[in-house]
């Protein structure tokens, strides 16, 4: 990816400190960044996502939205392409001053971290897959979505804003995103599940789930019955879930097929459809998040014993990230892969499907694999400085 020249960069990363609501993202496949900037006033908070219809913006959605963190809507003040223009709008807004700084941006703990947080943090982690596979086994549930979060010392020196660009070229396939709310704090994410993309002319959104690693860029094929049965849930329910909205016509539908996200593979299938009403896309949103894709099967159930026996606050992960617009492109994601940054701190969130089949190594595994792609992010930022 092009990069702006260093006062832009330092701009962006002085932003990222401050009261000022913005969000830089990047879609796959493409080199070009856009910019969406809110200049003044505080921040939109909803209560639900059916709050959404007709509305446009930058959208923050929790996992669970409640008193305590609400849906944030970023106003649209500024969409800018590209760098020229983003570094145009940004240097006639903040050249010669910055806003003030958010002195309550750093929300994440200051932690020691040694081997032996290390070692607690698995245990914790196999305490509470226990009592997610019993009750699996007790057939109160098919499938349940534990994750976990770990804190990583952020490296001197570190960039917001270089650590966006080192995701856009290191995940081509993936929507990169940088945001920045008063509420939020600063999010960086890499994330390759659309919730809902697409226009007035129609509309896409996918079920993907089960998870391989990619070895020497050979993309496997075996994959194991634990893994089919754990897309397979997520494709039923969204397709069942489709079903329910006034949409026009028929779903078109294709897969499951593998698809690549960084050195991982998932099992994909895309719905594609019409809605009788385009402005109606928050109570779409509303039907369909959260997917068994994050949360489980039955999901009203499955989402109260998530919140009950995880252990912590999912806060924006596994929630809802970016762009709502139904007249000119909406490209909305599951917000995986993701950090927060604070001011010493990165905290990093992963987690994976659990099943009858599954086997705690193994899960804690694949937490391992999904939580490299923020590492990643992190180091190579501090090996350029």
């Amino acid at each position: 990816m092009i990069i702006p020249d260093i006062e832009t960069i330092g701009i962006i990363n002085a932003l990222s400190k401050s009261n000022v609501n913005f969000a830089f993202y990047r879609l796959p496949w493409t080199d070009a960044c856009y910019l969406l900037l809110q200049k003044d006033g505080d921040i939109e908070e909803l209560s639900s996502l059916s709050e959404l219809d007709g509305r446009k913006g930058f959208v923050m959605s929790p996992f669970i939205s409640d008193d305590n963190k609400k849906i944030l809507l970023i106003r649209p003040d500024i969409l800018a392409f590209d760098w020229d223009e983003i570094s145009s709008n940004l240097r006639t807004l903040y050249k010669k001053s910055l806003p003030e700084v958010n002195r309550t941006e750093d929300k994440i703990e200051n932690k020691s971290f040694i081997s032996e947080i290390e070692d607690r943090a698995k245990k914790e982690y196999e305490s509470c897959f226990e009592k997610f596979h019993n009750s699996i086994d007790k057939n109160k549930f098919t499938k349940l979505v534990l994750s976990r979060t770990i804190n990583e010392k952020i490296p001197e020196n570190f960039s917001p804003f270089e650590a966006f660009v080192n995701a856009c070229n290191n995940y081509p396939r993936m929507f990169i995103y940088l945001c920045h709310t008063t509420k939020s704090g600063t999010w960086i994410g890499s994330t390759p599940e659309i919730i809902l993309s697409g226009h007035t002319e129609g509309w896409h959104t996918v079920a993907l789930a089960g998870t391989m690693t990619v070895h020497d860029n050979i993309i496997p094929t075996d994959w194991s019955k634990k893994n089919i049965d754990e897309q397979k849930y997520v494709a039923d329910y969204i397709r069942q879930t489709i079903k329910k909205i006034d949409i026009l016509g028929n779903i078109d539908e294709k897969g499951p097929y593998a698809a690549r996200a960084g050195h991982l593979v998932h099992r994909k299938t895309d719905f594609f459809f019409h809605l009788k009403d385009n402005n109606s896309l928050g109570r779409v949103l509303d039907k369909l998040h959260p997917t068994p894709a994050i949360c489980g099967v039955p999901m009203e159930e499955a989402r109260e014993f998530i919140v009950a026996n995880e252990g912590y606050d999912r806060s924006y992960y596994s929630g809802i990230v970016g762009l709502l617009d139904a007249d000119n492109g909406t490209e909305l994601y599951v917000n995986l892969r993701c950090m927060q940054i604070g001011s010493e701190y990165a905290r990093l969130y992963a987690g994976g499907g659990i099943l009858s089949s599954s086997e705690v190594d193994e899960e804690w595994e694949e937490t391992e694999r999904k939580l490299a792609t923020m590492r990643k992010i992190l180091n190579e930022n501090y090996n350029k400085q």
